[in-house]
């Protein structure tokens, strides 16, 4: 896990029916912070089998160049994937249940090409029905966080009336099938052919990681929107975003030709 709670300070607060979460993360504590992401980077890029099954095979350095090939190598890819990586762990780990089932990234066509469709959707599964809840995120990165950005991630979780996309909610379960996760694609696919997915089912997370304060741009997207979907704003402030992501990478690969 990305480990916020280790070397960022997070104030909440609500916005009218809504909720802003800021992370800041602290001076003192970012050297941990890279630690802690660039250990969890890998595995959004590559699984745990593919890595280990190079490692015995071909030995350190091939499985190091493995990971080393699926990393982006310019800033922008490596800072919309950074911002889509925290938004996943951030679901992971403090969303109140909801689960991100697949890492997205490692289904990219070329490392420096931007994923398409939906960011990221957190599903929650209930207990007793189990009937699907789901969390449409749009992840945003930014040095510099302006209104303009938050616009087009409002456009973005505003498509298809509010709801996660047929399209990527098809891609989901398609990739839980190859991975013999069979219940939880066919729990997508009755959401989507059989039982529909009601607005109420639904939240909407956007997550911002910026170099910039965002508390004031979430708050006024918070209170400017119109729906009936409950919002999330989470935005991670980073002093130092660009340098940052950059130790991040540096370490990942430094830790896999050291492993």
């Amino acid at each position: 896990m990305a480990q916020f709670n280790d070397w960022c300070l997070s104030v909440d607060e609500p916005v009218g029916n809504h909720f802003r979460r800021v992370m800041t993360g602290q001076a003192a504590n970012l050297a941990a912070g890279v630690q802690a992401t660039a250990a969890i980077v890998p595995g959004h890029y590559a699984s745990e089998e593919q890595m280990a099954r190079a490692f015995a095979r071909l030995g350190k350095l091939e499985a190091a160049a493995l990971i080393q090939g699926k990393l982006p190598t310019t800033k922008a890819i490596r800072s919309g994937d950074l911002g889509e990586i925290y938004a996943t762990e951030w679901i992971d780990a403090h969303s109140g249940g909801y689960h991100a089932p697949i890492k997205r990234l490692r289904w990219k066509d070329h490392r420096n090409m931007a994923m398409r469709g939906d960011d990221v959707i957190g599903i929650l599964q209930d207990a007793q029905t189990q009937r699907l809840q789901f969390l449409k995120t749009e992840a945003k990165s930014r040095a510099a966080l302006t209104g303009q950005v938050l616009t087009e991630a409002r456009a973005g979780l505003d498509k298809d009336g509010g709801l996660p996309s047929a399209h990527a909610l098809s891609f989901i379960s398609a990739r839980l099938l190859e991975l013999g996760n069979l219940p939880f694609a066919d729990a997508i696919d009755d959401a989507l052919l059989k039982h529909g997915i009601p607005v109420q089912s639904v939240r909407h997370l956007l997550f911002t990681f910026s170099g910039n304060a965002p508390d004031a741009l979430l708050a006024a997207s918070l209170q400017s929107y119109p729906g009936p979907i409950n919002q999330w704003g989470i935005g991670l402030r980073v002093e130092g975003h660009g340098a940052f992501i950059g130790a991040v990478y540096d370490r990942v690969i430094a830790d896999a030709n050291n492993a």
